[in-house]
């Protein structure tokens, strides 16, 4: 599903954001990335929703080689990578449904299929019974939700969380997360960034440490040692 082969990314005299990283994720597989801030995980990102090109290495996501891929066919990649932000980048003029479903009336879907699928999608997150409220209406762990809802509603192939949990207190920070998982189940690579050691911990899901732009750790639903960040 995402392959990256010995990727450098360089962006001025000071050193490689990111150098010689390998890394291999499996389809529908659930992974959380691990850094400080500076250690090279939104570069990462950014490579993989070809924001930024490598320096030098290889990348191939769900078949396609980024090598060949032309600027004119970047929205169909995207397409198939979903993304969540720490700050929701909700439309405040927009309902909950309308949130949703601006994402699918932007590629063009027709309105019975947009009423048609957005009630699943606000099914899957927990929101029933919110669709006609606004994001100053929510709580910010709603917030969240709805901007995973409108992230996987495309049903993307993967779903980049970058910091979801950043500003919601545990108890909001767990709702989303266990919807990240419900989103995982239904078959979506998961790709999760986070400083919360006490979620990197009970999730008991791969993780892979970033430090100075390298992979220094990779471990397999085993726990956590937060020293090695």
């Amino acid at each position: 599903m995402i392959l990256l082969d010995r990727v450098t990314k360089t962006y001025n005299k000071k050193g490689p954001a990111i150098e010689r990283i390998n890394l291999h994720v499996e389809n529908k597989e659930f992974v959380v990335i691990v850094g400080q801030s500076g250690a090279g995980k939104s570069t990462l990102l950014k490579l993989l929703t070809r924001e930024e090109k490598p320096t030098s290495g290889k990348i191939i996501v769900g078949g396609i080689d980024y090598e060949r891929l032309r600027d004119r066919d970047i929205p169909y990649l995207r397409r198939k990578i979903g993304t969540v932000f720490q700050d929701f980048k909700l439309l405040p003029n927009k309902t909950v449904f309308e949130n949703i479903a601006f994402a699918l009336e932007i590629v063009g879907m027709g309105n019975r299929e947009i009423r048609h699928t957005v009630p699943k999608v606000i099914d899957l997150v927990g929101l029933k019974g919110k669709e006609d409220n606004y994001p100053n209406e929510l709580s910010g762990g709603e917030r969240q939700r709805v901007a995973i809802a409108r992230a996987v509603v495309r049903q993307p192939k993967i779903l980049i969380a970058d910091e979801p949990t950043g500003n919601l207190d545990p108890k909001h920070a767990w709702d989303v997360i266990r919807v990240l998982e419900k989103v995982n189940k239904h078959g979506t690579t998961v790709l999760l960034t986070t400083h919360n050691m006490d979620i990197v911990n009970k999730l008991k899901r791969r993780v892979v440490t970033i430090r100075d732009g390298k992979v220094v750790g990779d471990r397999a639903s085993a726990g956590y040692n937060k020293q090695v960040v």
